[in-house]
C-alpha cells in the first residue's frame, strides 16, 4: 500500500518526528561508557509512554524476524547494524552503537536512526562509515521533490555510498511510512534514476542508508532478529522521515529549537 496522507496528517506526522528526534538524542546524551542496552530501551519506552504514544517495534512481526520484537528500540552495536534486540551488554570505550526508532503518535508513524561512537575514542574507519551514511541521507533527501522517481532517490543515496567505498545490500532499505511503520514504496539504497515511484505531496518516506565496512552480506543472529556483518566488520545507519511538499522535502525527524 502507498499512502498519500492529508495536510492534517501531515502536521500530525511532524509533532511524531519531533518526538522521535527527541527521543534519540536524549538517548544519545546517556549512552555513555558502561550504559546497558536494556536502560536505554527501558529509557526509550518511558519517553513514549510519557507522550501518549506507541513504539513501532513491540507488537512486531515480520516475516524475517523470530516476532514479536517485543523491544522499544533497536540497539545495534559494532557489527549489529539492522534490527539490533536490546539484550544484557554493557557499552565499552569506542563502541559503534546505532539506535533505530519508530514511533506512532496520533495514528500515524516517523521513524529514524542514528550512529555514533561511545565514549572518548573516536575509530577513524568508525568516524567515516558513519560519515557517509549522513552523507548519502542527505543526498537522498536532496534528490526528493514532487515529480522525482524512487530510483532518483536511490541513485543519489547509492553514488554517495560507492564513491566512499562501501559495497551495498540491497535487501533491506527504505520505506513509505505513514498510518503504519512499513509501506511501499520501498526505496533501496542504490538504483538506476528515471525508475520507480513518482513522488507526489503527502507521500511521507523513510531514507535509511547503511553500510557494513567490507561486506554487503549480512547473518542472522541466534536471536532471531539482529542482522550483523557476515565478517564481522563493524557497520553504520543513518535514518530520517520525510514529507514531499509542493517545494521539495521536509525532513520530520530533525530536533526541534
Amino acid at each position: 500500500m502507498i499512502e498519500i496522507l492529508n495536510p492534517a496528517k501531515v502536521a500530525r506526522a511532524r509533532d511524531t518526528g519531533a518526538l522521535v528526534a527527541h527521543i534519540l538524542q536524549t538517548l544519545r546524551s546517556r549512552s555513555a561508557v558502561g550504559t546497558n542496552l536494556l536502560d536505554i530501551d527501558r529509557w526509550a519506552r518511558t519517553m513514549i509512554d510519557e507522550a501518549g504514544a506507541q513504539s513501532c517495534y513491540v507488537d512486531y512481526a515480520p516475516s524475517f524476524g523470530r516476532g514479536p520484537f517485543g523491544h522499544h528500540i533497536c540497539t545495534g552495536v559494532n557489527d549489529a547494524v539492522l534490527h539490533g534486540l536490546p539484550h544484557d551488554y554493557a557499552l565499552a570505550d569506542g563502541d559503534l552503537l546505532s539506535l533505530d526508532l519508530a514511533v506512532s503518535l496520533e495514528g500515524v508513524a516517523a521513524d529514524s536512526a542514528i550512529s555514533f561512537v561511545v565514549g572518548e575514542s573516536r575509530p577513524a574507519e568508525s568516524v567515516a562509515m558513519i560519515d557517509a551514511t549522513e552523507r548519502a541521507l542527505a543526498a537522498g533527501i536532496a534528490a526528493a521533490a514532487p515529480g522525482a522517481r524512487i530510483g532518483d532517490l536511490s541513485h543519489a543515496i547509492g553514488t554517495v555510498l560507492t564513491e566512499a567505498g562501501y559495497l551495498i545490500n540491497t535487501e533491506f532499505g527504505g520505506h513509505g511510512i505513514g498510518s503504519t511503520m512499513h509501506q511501499d514504496p520501498h526505496v533501496s539504497n542504490t538504483g538506476r534514476p528515471g525508475r520507480g515511484y513518482q513522488l507526489r505531496p503527502g507521500l511521507l518516506l523513510a531514507l535509511e542508508p547503511w553500510v557494513m565496512a567490507d561486506t554487503a552480506d549480512l547473518v542472522t543472529d541466534a536471536d532471531g532478529w539482529t542482522l550483523r556483518s557476515a565478517t564481522g566488520c563493524r557497520t553504520a545507519h543513518s535514518e530520517h522521515t520525510i514529507a514531499i511538499t509542493a517545494d521539495g522535502a521536509e525532513v520530520l525527524t530533525l530536533p526541534r529549537s
